[in-house]
């Protein structure tokens, strides 16, 4: 079970090179249910996912590089591409920073992941996080990857000036 809570940042982290951090590209073979490739450094996986917003059902398996290929060319949309860094959060969460690349560049989001969903709507996210955007569906990955390039110069238009100058 994935129980993850998503907010837009209004600050980024001091030093956040110094961070650990993962190169990713993931495209959508079905965005309902949800059947997601991924290459993450040099890994490659494909990921399932129920419906849901807060809590769904995840499973991963690993992909080999042919694999990959040979299902990339069965994906619908566009290619998300990003930098993800893990910064560790005085709570004991891990934060997954995103920073968006290629179509998506200037979009920046955090994911946190929890143990249960009372953690999760406990949660009191740290000050340089902006608004908690888990329950907005244009925000997960699945539905950014099917939007038009008009659609996704609209959606980074709507919040510029939100990530101004962050990156």
């Amino acid at each position: 079970m994935e129980i993850e809570r998503k907010y837009l940042i209004k600050q980024l982290p001091e030093h956040l090179d110094s961070y650990p951090h993962d190169i990713i590209a993931q495209a959508y073979v079905c965005t309902c249910p949800v059947i997601r490739i991924r290459r993450k450094n040099d890994d490659y996986i494909l990921t399932v996912k129920s419906e849901g917003l807060l809590a769904r059902e995840e499973v991963e398996m690993p992909l080999s590089r042919e694999s990959f290929s040979h299902l990339s060319a069965k994906t619908d949309g566009i290619i998300i591409e990003k930098t993800r860094y893990k910064i560790p959060e005085s709570h004991g969460y891990l934060i997954e920073l995103d920073i968006f690349h290629g179509s998506y560049e200037g979009l920046i989001m955090a994911e946190i992941e929890f143990p249960d969903i009372d953690s999760a709507n406990s949660y009191k996210a740290p000050g340089w996080f902006g608004p908690d955007v888990t329950m907005d569906t244009r925000f997960h990955n699945s539905s950014l990857s099917q939007n038009s390039p008009a659609e996704i110069q609209k959606f980074l238009s709507d919040l510029q000036g939100y990530h101004k100058d962050l990156t």
